[in-house]
């Protein structure tokens, strides 16, 4: 996955959706770490997406959260052939096992150290 700086996706107004997929990938997840980069570039052109964190323990669970403004821009992104590719291969070779949970965020604000 790219190289995020360690800063959250910023908080927006609500509502909006927050998508949870969380993971434990196989030990052999060749095309892995392209795929990944690939499917963040994509998401991107996708309207109403807003950003997306990353997080990955030492034991390899991880959990990446996408935010989005609505609905319609999580069932776009769901039924986008690429990502549909992709989540097929993930199925086959990449993931042990994984879950999704998507939430409507009804309260957001951040904080941010002055320097």
């Amino acid at each position: 996955m790219s190289d995020h700086s360690l800063a959250p996706v910023t908080a927006h107004a609500p509502p909006y959706y927050a998508v949870v997929f969380t993971s434990v990938r196989t030990a052999d997840d060749v095309g892995y770490g392209e795929t990944a980069e690939r499917m963040e570039e994509l998401v991107k052109d996708i309207p109403g997406y807003l950003g997306m964190d990353h997080a990955r323990t030492p034991g390899g669970l991880a959990i990446t959260v996408g935010y989005f403004r609505d609905e319609d821009a999580i069932k776009e992104w769901s039924a986008h052939a690429e990502h549909r590719a992709a989540q097929k291969r993930g199925r086959a070779e990449w993931y042990e096992r994984y879950t999704l949970h998507i939430a409507k965020v009804e309260h957001s604000h951040g904080f941010e150290r002055a320097r």
